[in-house]
């Protein structure tokens, strides 16, 4: 089958809102080249449970596209249509199945030496796209602030090393600052913009008590049941005498809520799913907590490009081999204090990096502070690059 073919009832087996957004663009996706349309569509079946920002940004490249002249639509979608696909892909089920489609393609291009070319074919069509529709500045410059948990903690190791030269180091921050600060600096900038998923705080261990439902909040804690299950499916698949990557790559893939528990209202299902990826597709985010903090906080600055973002890291248990700590029959490990400030460590100079690939970027502040050293550093406007301040600080003066 190819998209020329493509009709509205071949949609009758999506999602509600994705089924009526194809349908609505039906037109469009019949003039895509299959090797695009195979990837447009695995986009658009998670379309009920994407953040607003995902929609966005979905629904704009399709208004782009349908704006476009034929003319000049053909010569930026030209590099798609000259890929060579086989004809399994063509012939597979890739409307009602597309994620498993486009990993069958890429495979396909892999083994036929045309990866390069979809690779630049993308490229170009990114860069058309965001030269004619540029991502807008968000109304509300972005705050971030990351935190190094109690626990954390080795002897001589020098803080936020890799931020510091591009901010204000604090090496003296006052001991009373605490979470407090920090959520009462979430709740006013929430009071000020309360559009959903907009402001987030995920905690690596156990979350601070707080009463706010609409702070989208995620933490390790929480998500102990839904990490055994995700857990346990994995042991399911590597016990399986035809298991294999592949394999357990399509069925984490396609792992729904009702399959892990997590059944809920169409509003839960974007959350729900979003929790389900962090441990599906994340490596390392099922057993280590600063793994999970640093994907986590990656994933939704990355998707649903938040106004404010909070991240707290805390230890995770000592490195063991892989087949036990998958199994979980290392109930007698411990924490590993050293091992886990230096994971996060690096993690907030990561999280201040994907801070830096959103909009706004220019105008966004970063904080970074670790409770149990009282130290931190602030990057942004108004914060002189590469300096230290020897003045005693509250976490307060920084946040505002």
């Amino acid at each position: 089958m190819q998209p020329a073919e493509l009709s509205a009832a071949g949609f009758s087996t999506y999602p509600p809102q994705a089924g009526e957004f194809a349908r609505q663009h039906l037109i469009l996706l019949r003039q895509l080249p299959l090797a695009l349309a195979v990837i447009v569509l695995r986009e658009v079946i998670r379309y009920d449970w994407r953040f607003p920002a995902e929609r966005r940004t979905l629904e704009s490249q399709f208004s782009w596209l349908e704006s476009l002249p034929a003319e000049k639509r053909n010569q930026i979608l030209g590099p798609f249509a000259q890929l060579s696909l086989s004809k399994e892909i063509a012939a597979f089920a890739w409307v009602s199945r597309p994620q498993e489609a486009s990993e069958q393609m890429t495979a396909d291009l892999w083994a036929t030496h045309q990866i390069d070319g979809y690779h630049a074919a993308a490229s170009s069509y990114a860069e058309a796209w965001r030269k004619d529709v540029p991502e807008t500045a968000p109304s509300t410059p972005r705050l971030c602030v990351a935190v190094l948990g109690p626990g954390l903690r080795a002897a001589g190791y020098p803080l936020f090393r890799k931020l510091r030269p591009h901010g204000v180091f604090f090496p003296q921050v006052d001991p009373a600052s605490n979470m407090q600060a920090i959520l009462d600096k979430l709740s006013a900038r929430l009071a000020a913009d309360p559009l959903p998923h907009q402001h987030w705080y995920i905690d690596g261990g156990l979350a601070e008590a707080w009463s706010e439902a609409r702070i989208t909040r995620i933490s390790w804690g929480e998500l102990e049941p839904l990490r055994t299950a995700i857990l346990q499916r994995m042991q399911s698949v590597i016990a399986r005498p035809d298991a294999g990557p592949e394999l357990l790559r399509t069925v984490l893939a396609e792992t729904t809520p009702a399959d892990v528990g997590l059944a809920g209202s169409a509003q839960d299902q974007v959350l729900s799913r979003f929790k389900i990826s962090v441990f599906t597709e994340g490596s390392g985010t099922q057993i280590f907590a600063t793994t999970f903090a640093q994907w986590t906080v990656r994933e939704a600055l990355r998707r649903a490009q938040p106004s404010t973002m909070v991240v707290r890291f805390a230890p995770r248990q000592r490195q063991l081999p892989m087949d036990q700590l998958l199994a979980r029959t290392n109930s007698g490990n411990v924490p590993d204090p050293e091992g886990s400030l230096i994971d996060a460590d690096m993690g907030v100079f990561y999280t201040w990096i994907n801070q830096q690939r959103l909009t706004g970027s220019a105008q966004a502040s970063f904080v970074a502070w670790s409770q149990e050293l009282n130290q931190a550093v602030a990057v942004g406007p108004g914060f002189p690059r590469g300096t230290v301040s020897s003045t005693r600080v509250h976490l307060r003066q920084l946040l505002a």
